[in-house]
Parts: structure tokens; C-alpha cells; sequence
């Protein structure tokens, strides 16, 4: 197989869409009615279709309009030179914009910095070269595959009551009526612990996971740890864990976890920066205090802060969303890691199932014993864009068999999540406005817990 026999993209086209959520609650506030996400879709000379998904919004968008001459007219067999010109052309940009903090203190209107819209472009062009090989995606990746399924996490959410919101746009969706257990309750009010268990069931009935995340930074500590021993209650044998964003102190993150260890698996960025110390410092000076392993996606989003993270000992997790580092970062991390006798993993944003499918292929080409990883995906459920949606079953997500991605667009439904994305008052992510509805006057504090005001 010669370069010249390599098909040439032909065409590149850039769909911002939407679709619905819940009333989710982090850190930085409450989910709006709806997400957004940009689609790439690229078309070649054989007749191929190759898809991608990434962070939804305007500048995201924007960037990745402006990177199309970089991609159309290209051989999909030099992709990564495709990348590599990518590169060299948004890397000042992207890394001046995004400052030198990451998302330490998750400030979640940085988010769209941090994330490198060139991901998408790179999950399109590798599913267009799988299908010319005939190969799987996963194939593709690092030392190929490793698995057929991948381990998920259940990932629960404390979720406040939609009907308090009385925003501009459209309004939350209601699945009262829905046959589905498990979608009725999610679209419901679920913010005490015996209502993190049952949402915890519903998950587990649905799609088998015996694992389970909570997100935090929402209610008091104790409040929250009351949660996570309610959930080790009910399943003894889960691993449980809890994703603060580091919203507690070191202080606070140490009184709280060190009584947890026979309930907690691991801690996900317990706390952050303070005192001038930077989040990996404290960091490492919670796991010297409480000998609880560390999970981190926030103070090691790229490599030069993995380099420092590795440095201090900080972590024993990395989850390398390929959000953040791509498709060939989040496996090549992999690979480190598990040389190091550390863990991979991956985190999560809100996103349609386009992402599921990659998560998919990168998750069963990192090498080792991988963390069972996070995917929002049990929130967006039924909302589907793919005519082939992977399959949670049995707490393991499947890998699509067929060359490439291995799955197909409908086009009448990414239609339809276009429109819903025209009809938004704004595109971009901004958690603090549905805050205002619950609380008025409500603004972002990486110290406090979104409801404790």
C-alpha cells in the first residue's frame, strides 16, 4: 500500500450541535437545560466518512473552521503531519490563552482553552485511515487492542430541582413519562443520600456497573461522605469514590478521607492550590496525610504539568482525557504510566455518542490495568446521533467491530441537535447562570461547595 494509492479528503464540515441535560450540580454550579458539542465531519475520494466530537461553543467552533485548509486536499495516510501543522499553528495561541493555571481552580468558562479543538480533527482523520486499512480505530492506536469492552464507572450526580429554573431558552426536559427507570429518575431532584443510592441502583440496573464516582463539591464534606458511606452500604463490594474538584482544603480534605479509607477506593483531586502552593503540592501533602490513592484531571492536562504532578508523587491516577491530550497522547500516557507502575484513566464532559465510540477504541488500547473510566454518557442516553450507539452492558462499554470508528452518523438527527443548538440564548458552557435560580446572586468559588453560600 503506496501514499498515492491514500484516499484525499475532500471535504471538511464543522456542526455545532446540542441536546439535553439535567440540572447537574459541580463546583462551579448547575448544568444548563442543554449542552453543546461541534461535530467534524470529513468526507474523502473512496466515499468515506469520517466523524469526530469535541467541546461544544462559538470558539471552539471558530478554531476549528479556521484549521479546514489545513485538512482538506490531505492523503488520510498523513494524518499525523496533518496534526503536526495543527500544532504549529494554534500551540502559541492555545497555550497563551489558556494561562498557566490549567483548570487547577476549574474556572469552567476556561474549560474551552484547555481543551484543543484539533481532537476532533484527529478522531475524524484516524476513523477515515481505519477504514481505509480496514482496521479498527483501536488498532491504530499505541500497541493496538488490548480488550474488547472497557470498564465503566457509574457516574452520579447530586441533581437540583429543575422546576426552580426560569431561564431564557429552552427549559429542562421532563421524562415523567418515560418507561425507562432509570430516565425518569435522572431528570429528578436527587440530593440526599438515600437518593444517591437509588439513582445509584437505577444505574447499576441499567447498565451493570458495580463501580461508582460521585461528583462533588456540591453539599458540606460530611455531608457528602454520609453519601459515600451509603453507597458502600448498599454495594459492599463496590469501588467508590468521590470528585470534589478540589473545592475542600488540605485542612478539610484530610479531616474528611482519613476515616473513609475502608469506603473510598480512591479520592479525585481532594483539594487545591493555597497558601502559594501549587495544587500538586497539596496534593502530595494529602497523600502523605491520609495514604489514600490520588486521581487526578486537573493538575495534569498536558505534559509539562504531568512532568511536575510525576515529580512530586502527587498522583497515582492520571485520567488523560483525549479531550485534553488526543487520541495518541491519552494512550502514549498509558503506556508511561503503566511502565511506572501508575494508573490510567479517563474524565468526561457532557458529550453525544460520538464520543462514547472513542472512548471506546482509545479504552481498549491503553495498555495495562486501566481505571474503569468516566463517561457522561448515562445522562445523555436516547439522545442519540450514531445509528449504531456502543453499548453499555454489564458495567463494559462495547468496542465497535467495523473499520475506523466503526459507527455512522445520522444525519437526520444531527439535524435536529443543530437546530436545537441555534434555538440556545448562548453556546458556551456557563454554570453559573442556572445558579441564579437557586440562589440569587450566586458566583463562582473554587473554596466552596456550589450549594453552601
Amino acid at each position: 500500500m503506496s501514499l498515492s494509492s491514500s484516499p484525499i479528503i475532500t471535504r471538511m464540515q464543522v456542526i455545532p450541535v446540542a441536546g439535553y441535560d439535567s440540572m447537574l450540580m459541580t463546583l462551579s454550579g448547575a448544568h444548563a437545560p442543554c449542552f453543546t458539542r461541534n461535530l467534524v465531519i470529513l468526507q474523502d475520494s473512496a466515499g468515506h466518512t469520517g466523524i469526530g466530537e469535541i467541546h461544544g461553543g462559538d470558539y471552539t467552533c471558530d478554531c476549528l473552521n479556521a484549521i479546514r485548509p489545513l485538512v482538506e486536499g490531505a492523503p488520510v495516510a498523513c494524518y499525523r503531519q496533518v496534526l503536526q501543522r495543527i500544532h504549529k499553528l494554534t500551540g502559541a495561541k492555545e497555550n497563551g490563552a489558556k494561562g498557566s493555571d490549567g483548570i487547577q481552580t476549574l474556572d469552567i468558562s476556561k474549560l474551552k482553552f484547555v481543551v484543543r479543538s484539533e481532537w476532533a480533527v484527529e478522531c475524524a482523520m484516524l476513523d477515515l485511515m481505519g477504514q481505509f486499512v480496514g482496521q479498527p480505530l483501536c488498532q491504530l492506536l499505541g500497541e493496538g487492542r488490548q480488550r474488547d469492552k472497557v470498564e465503566v464507572l457509574g457516574y452520579l450526580f447530586y441533581v437540583s430541582d429543575k422546576a426552580k429554573y426560569a431561564g431564557p431558552g429552552p427549559a429542562y426536559i421532563d421524562e415523567s413519562g418515560s418507561a425507562d427507570p432509570w430516565f425518569r429518575l435522572r431528570r429528578q431532584e436527587i440530593l440526599t443520600p438515600a437518593r444517591i443510592v437509588e439513582e445509584a441502583q437505577a444505574v447499576h440496573e441499567k447498565y451493570g456497573v458495580s463501580n461508582f464516582k460521585l461528583k462533588g463539591g456540591v453539599l458540606p464534606g460530611e455531608e457528602e461522605m454520609e453519601a459515600l458511606r451509603a453507597l458502600k452500604k448498599a454495594f459492599p463490594a463496590a469501588r467508590i469514590n468521590i470528585d470534589p474538584n478540589g473545592a475542600w482544603s488540605l485542612d478539610e480534605a484530610i479531616w474528611l478521607c482519613r476515616p473513609m479509607r475502608d469506603v473510598i477506593t480512591y479520592v479525585e483531586d481532594p483539594c487545591g492550590p493555597e497558601a502559594g502552593y501549587s495544587g500538586r503540592e497539596i496534593m502530595r501533602e494529602f497523600k502523605n496525610a491520609v495514604q489514600l490513592p490520588v486521581a487526578t484531571n486537573m493538575i495534569a492536562t498536558d505534559w509539562r504539568q504531568f512532568y511536575h504532578t510525576a515529580s512530586l508523587n502527587a498522583c497515582d491516577i492520571i485520567l488523560a482525557d483525549p479531550h485534553f491530550w488526543g487520541f495518541d497522547g491519552a494512550v502514549r500516557m498509558s503506556q508511561l504510566l503503566d511502565a511506572w507502575g501508575l494508573t490510567w484513566g479517563i474524565h468526561s464532559n457532557n458529550h453525544f455518542d460520538v464520543t462514547l465510540a472513542a472512548f471506546a477504541h482509545v479504552g481498549a488500547a491503553a495498555v495495562g490495568d486501566p481505571a474503569p473510566i468516566d463517561t457522561h454518557w448515562i445522562w445523555q442516553d436516547g439522545q442519540n446521533l450514531l445509528d449504531d450507539t456502543p453499548q453499555i452492558a454489564g458495567g463494559f462499554l462495547q468496542v465497535p467491530e467495523g473499520p475506523g470508528l466503526g459507527v455512522h452518523l445520522n444525519m437526520e438527527k444531527v439535524t435536529a441537535a443543530n437546530a436545537l443548538y441555534r434555538r440556545l440564548p448562548s453556546h458556551d458552557r456557563n454554570d453559573a447562570a442556572a445558579m441564579q435560580y437557586l440562589i440569587p446572586g450566586w458566583t463562582y468559588d473554587h473554596k466552596k461547595p456550589c450549594l453552601v453560600r
